[in-house]
């Protein structure tokens, strides 16, 4: 179905993309999608989905449907249902995204549990970062969540954390997001090595850092929503530069030398839900898309996948659906 939307929030003079937005997947009757928060695709072309949805459960030797918790599925890139990856997994509790490594791994952070955790090419759990809170405190431990502004939090004690990107070396990064305002930096092998950031608006700090995304100069650029903002930086963590005067980021990707950014601060205005694409500078290149229900319309993109800068794959949560978006 091919969309041509006017824009009103759009940067004055900003070229309107042409585009095409299919809602493609076929899902099996007994899997209802839920809010769809994470979207990534896999170097084959299949596409994966992370959503806030129910979970099943063996009960008296019988599968039942639950309510709550979160569920990680893949489909070809027809749309056609292929199968669910780690389907009760201890760490699965709240949806915020999925990534696919350089390596074709894929790897779920789950803002409920406050964990991180990659599975192999064969679909099984090859590592986890973070720990699902305790109900009740430990000896010696508190129980819960600790909140903290991201100063001097210890390795992975993760507070909701919100994505995950890798520089070409192979280093993790992680967005320690809602409860911690930080960036997280462990080696390949998970071995923690650095953070940075704290709470606040100057340079270097955080509200809510979001999504992550490496441009091909080892260059982490962080949608600071909050903030609205994306603060660039090197993989130390020294500050570059920011990007600002596009709404609120909440989504970014990048491929190659273009930058996608979605506006995604309140779903049911008017002046919001554009997807930008951009250069690294921050140079608007053309923008797409408003808020709404229908195709070609988005209710908070929180996941877009540019593997193909043409065809992006975007998740929303407010329309719980995956949309295809082919550019003109």
């Amino acid at each position: 179905m091919k969309r041509l939307v006017l824009l009103l929030a759009a940067p004055l003079f900003a070229q309107e993309i042409h585009f095409d937005a299919a809602d493609f997947l076929k899902w099996p009757e007994h899997i209802h999608a839920g809010e769809a928060a994470g979207v990534a695709t896999r170097a084959n072309g299949n596409v994966l989905v992370y959503t806030r949805t129910g979970t099943n459960a063996t009960v008296g030797g019988s599968r039942v449907f639950t309510h709550g918790g979160s569920r990680l599925f893949e489909f070809d890139r027809s749309g056609k249902y292929v199968r669910e990856l780690g389907e009760g997994v201890y760490g699965f509790e709240f949806a915020q995204s999925v990534k696919v490594d350089p390596k074709d791994n894929v790897w779920v952070v789950d803002r409920g549990s406050s964990m991180v955790i990659k599975f192999g090419a064969d679909g099984h759990v090859a590592m986890t970062l973070g720990r699902k809170p305790e109900a009740v405190a430990e000896a010696g431990r508190g129980g819960g969540r600790g909140g903290g502004n991201g100063a001097g939090v210890p390795g992975d004690n993760f507070n909701r954390p919100t994505d995950v990107a890798w520089d070409s070396a192979g280093n993790i990064y992680v967005a320690d997001g809602y409860g911690n305002a930080r960036i997280a930096k462990f080696d390949a092998n998970g071995k923690f090595l650095k953070s940075w950031g704290t709470r606040g608006a100057e340079q270097g700090q955080f509200n809510i850092p979001l999504s992550l995304a490496f441009d091909s100069r080892d260059n982490l650029y962080v949608a600071d929503r909050g903030n609205r903002r994306i603060q660039v930086f090197d993989r130390e963590g020294a500050f570059q530069r920011e990007i600002k005067g596009h709404g609120t980021p909440w989504a970014i990707c990048i491929s190659g030398s273009t930058l996608f950014v979605s506006n995604s601060n309140e779903p049911n205005t008017l002046d919001d839900g554009e997807i930008y694409k951009m250069d690294l500078e921050g140079k608007v290149l053309g923008v797409f898309g408003r808020a709404g229900k229908r195709l070609g319309e988005f209710g908070t993109a929180n996941q877009v996948d540019c593997r193909n800068p043409n065809q992006l794959i975007v998740g929303e949560t407010q329309n719980w659906r995956v949309q295809r978006v082919s550019l003109k």
